[in-house]
């Protein structure tokens, strides 16, 4: 069975609120294109596309809902001085909006070595040994052990068991990843900055009465 859609013209749409696959920003649209989804000559549901009122470029909805371009998982992490770190960070986020759950998976596997690599490890260790490095150097925050063995596990499965991944478990993981970046590298930044802004502060002196 095939599935077409017939389209309108330019025009003012019920409005909706999604967060834009291009540009990351949440917006309020009303302004785009609607249309019906035909199957085997039968009306189906609807479909929209809506402009983005932030960068211009369209998102499409098709008649079940689905998002295309998705919008990428989680939030941005700041500070991140690794280009590795932040590219596969990057990536495991796009991963979840395209719906490729396990590479999303991988990606955080590898992510957690490349965050040791960063931090001194030496390349070339077990995944175990990345893990027990960053453990004690004090990267990962107390109490935080399972989760990172969680994503060891799952890590695993995605690598060598014939083990799907879903959404669950690849936003959970990204979850958790993200938290850990913001205490890598996002956190000890915010507290420098602020600290260095206190000491450049000028001094202000009593005015005489």
């Amino acid at each position: 069975m095939s599935k077409n859609y017939v389209w309108r013209a330019l025009e003012a749409v019920t409005s909706k609120v999604y967060r834009c696959g291009h540009c990351g920003e949440k917006v309020a649209s009303e302004r785009g294109y609607s249309a019906m989804a035909i199957e085997d000559g039968i009306q189906i549901g609807s479909a929209s596309q809506y402009y983005c009122h932030t960068c211009g470029l369209l998102t499409f909805f098709d008649a079940d809902g689905k998002q295309i371009p998705g919008a990428k998982f989680g939030e941005d992490v700041r500070h991140i001085s690794d280009s590795h770190v932040n590219s596969l960070y990057d990536e495991a986020r796009l991963c979840c909006a395209a719906n490729a759950f396990t590479g999303a998976v991988l990606c955080c596997r590898k992510l957690l070595m490349n965050i040791a690599v960063s931090k001194g490890a030496t390349e070339g260790l077990r995944f175990i040994e990345y893990v027990e490095y960053l453990e004690a150097k004090n990267y990962t925050p107390p109490g935080s052990e399972d989760w990172v063995n969680h994503i060891r596990k799952k890590g695993n499965e995605a690598t060598h068991e014939i083990q799907i991944m879903n959404k669950d478990d690849a936003e959970e993981l990204i979850e958790f990843l993200e938290i850990l970046l913001k205490f890598i590298y996002e956190f000890p930044e915010r507290t420098k900055k602020r600290t260095q802004d206190k000491t450049t502060s000028p001094i202000m002196m009593p005015s005489k009465p």
